[in-house]
């Protein structure tokens, strides 16, 4: 349960930003488009962490590891990619600037 207590910070913060943001405008659109991006991130995730574990390029120590799998991949390999669909578009949205302001 290593990976997984590490990945859950990222998730997070990535919760957190991206709630910090639900009161800028676009943020359906934002939740939309980061819904899609994280679809896509998962399921590139699912296909080649699936080859690289398959082929021998890297495995997990089992004992580290929740035990729920994709395949060969463990799900603490999805944490990643699900937090960058969301963190990555809240934190530009709370760094820019508000529309309106000079």
């Amino acid at each position: 349960m290593t990976y997984l207590l590490i990945s859950l910070p990222f998730l997070l913060v990535a919760a957190a930003a991206t709630l910090a943001t639900a009161r800028r405008s676009g943020f359906g659109r934002r939740m939309a488009a980061s819904g899609i991006a994280a679809i896509v991130l998962l399921a590139l995730t699912a296909v080649f962490d699936n080859v690289m574990i398959g082929v021998g390029l890297y495995s997990y120590p089992d004992e580290h590891l929740s035990g729920l799998r994709v395949g060969l991949a463990p799900i603490e390999d999805f944490a990643y990619p699900l937090a960058a669909a969301f963190l990555v578009p809240a934190v530009y949205t709370l760094t820019r600037r508000h529309e309106g302001r000079a």
